[in-house]
């Protein structure tokens, strides 16, 4: 194990609304629509997967994504040296890789390797050898960088972790501490799940507990996360996230993100150290090749919870493929909200006009007086992506736009705020409030006042679109207002018939009923 702290790369600061972003003039972010893909090709202990990401954006929009199973590193622990098998299969498909992300056309290809190339007695001459085939330079990670590179993954999605990122593998668990948007402490064991299942006589439970246990109370510095946030990275883990939504009954499916409390997650997890593996590979959607392994990995999350004590655990689906994209990526581009670059590329692709969520979210601010930053910056989210659905047949537009918001892979979102991004949106296309599915995304916000303000959302978005028919550079020209006595004024300038007042009427209405308060109409004099 090498533990030894070191610098990391420059990791991505606090985010910016949508107006200080440098390309959100309407052509998405960064370089724009046109640059090349950027490849990643990541060799594991059990697997080696090629993803192609879109180029030129700060998010890592993935337009290809293939694994070969190779089992690389079974056997290491008592060999000391790369699966035979595996390494055959696993140089034919770094071979293929490679040449799938150049007829591509890849801008820049990757080739990373981490636990087993790394500890294998073998592992350097391996990757020797992918060199001479390939032409390309495979980049061997020691166990820190490995960790720093997921690390930087689950920033990119959300910049502002605080507390443990823990990568499971099939080699290596790996563990950085994040505080103030720094990489502070790192540890890389060799307790993946081939090689801890072999340490552990097949993965016995008490042994595999004694093994990690041990490792763990080298790292008092675990402790200082204690009340924070655990982010548990790899296939693993995600396998696991879906069996505990399944024994919870979780309405939402959507792995990134996907929480669970400390008080939630013990009897969740025992359940599933305990629980035949037969019976696991029952739950839909899960893997089947995933199910044999699930209780060993519910056992090292276990550990690690009593090593740190967070108050929750957060299922990321991004890593080390993703934090090396981010390192590929321009400093000032880092820095850009995930959530608002997400929203502006998909503004971008589906809206009928020139995006300006900006300007939609300045004109309904009046509404919403001593906003918290956290909300605004959902509320600047939802004006982004408020007219995009257009296109969608007017009888589903609503149900269709909601479950599309409610699913889709946005980065920086956590499950209540989808939640309440997703019903804002429902709101804008005026979907029945009384489906069954605003009843569940209503039960994930968990409160009221949250509910209450999707509604103004997405009222005060049907009234801007049809103020302005979507087109930008409108809404400047009127004003809205909640002024004394109880009464949301909209103001229009005179003699204009762009903003006759009886073709907004009742969309004003609709708006100030959400309100509790009377709508009026206000004719600014002309100068």
């Amino acid at each position: 194990m090498d533990d030894r702290p070191r610098p990391p790369a420059q990791a991505p600061g606090q985010p910016r609304r949508a107006a200080d972003r440098p390309g959100c003039d309407g052509l998405g972010v960064g370089a724009g629509p046109d640059a090349d893909p950027v490849g990643i090709v990541d060799i594991g202990s059990n697997s080696v997967r090629l993803v192609v990401y879109r180029g030129g954006a700060r998010i890592p929009v993935p337009l290809f994504n293939e694994k070969a199973v190779c089992a690389l590193g079974q056997g290491l622990g008592a060999s000391g040296r790369l699966n035979p098998d595996g390494r055959a299969l696993a140089r034919a498909a770094v071979g293929r890789f490679v040449a799938l992300g150049r007829a591509m056309g890849v801008s820049r290809l990757d080739v990373l390797a981490t636990a087993a190339v790394r500890d294998a007695a073998d592992g350097a001459a391996f990757a020797q050898e992918l060199e001479r085939d390939t032409g390309v330079r495979v980049q061997v990670l020691d166990g820190i960088e490995e960790a720093g590179r997921a690390a930087q993954g689950v920033q990119c999605a959300v910049p502002d972790a605080e507390g443990v990122v823990a990568d499971l593998g099939g080699g290596s668990l790996d563990l950085v501490r994040i505080a103030d948007h720094r990489f502070v402490d790192f540890a890389s064991f060799p307790l993946g799940l081939l090689r801890l299942a072999e340490a552990s006589d097949g993965g016995q439970p008490d042994l595999a507990e004694r093994i990690l246990d041990e490792a763990l109370a080298r790292q008092p510095w675990l402790a200082q996360a204690a009340g924070q946030t655990v982010y548990a990275v790899g296939g693993a883990w995600r396998a696991l996230a879906r069996v505990c939504m399944h024994r919870m009954g979780y309405p939402l499916h959507v792995l990134d993100n996907y929480t669970l409390s400390h008080t939630d997650a013990r009897p969740l997890l025992d359940w599933v150290a305990a629980t035949p593996v037969k019976q696991l590979a029952q739950v839909p959607r899960l893997s089947k090749k995933r199910a044999p392994m699930l209780p060993l990995a519910a056992v090292v999350l276990a550990r690690l919870m009593v090593a740190v004590r967070p108050r929750r655990v957060v299922f990321s689906v991004y890593g080390v493929r993703e934090g090396q994209f981010m390192q590929g990526l321009p400093a000032d581009m880092q820095r850009e909200d995930p959530l608002l670059a997400s929203m502006t590329v998909m503004a971008r692709e589906a809206g009928r006009f020139r995006q300006h969520g900006d300007e939609v979210a300045d004109w309904m601010a009046p509404l919403f007086p001593a906003e918290p930053p956290e909300l605004a910056r959902l509320r600047l989210a939802a004006c982004i992506i408020g007219d995009i659905f257009w296109n969608e047949h007017p009888d589903y537009r609503a149900e269709q736009a909601f479950h599309r918001v409610l699913r889709l892979p946005f980065m920086g979102l956590d499950h209540r705020d989808r939640a309440g991004l997703a019903l804002a949106i429902y709101h804008r296309y005026t979907g029945d409030t009384d489906a069954a599915l605003v009843g569940q995304a209503e039960a994930l916000l968990d409160d009221p006042a949250r509910v209450r303000r999707t509604r103004i959302i997405g009222a005060a978005l049907r009234l801007a679109h049809t103020l302005s028919g979507g087109a930008p550079g409108v809404l400047h020209r009127t004003r809205l207002d909640r002024t004394p006595g109880g009464t949301l004024t909209l103001t229009v300038p005179a003699g204009d018939p762009l903003f006759d007042p009886r073709f907004v009427e009742r969309r004003l209405d609709k708006l100030a009923r959400v309100l509790d308060l009377a709508p009026a109409v206000a004719v600014a004099s002309a100068e």
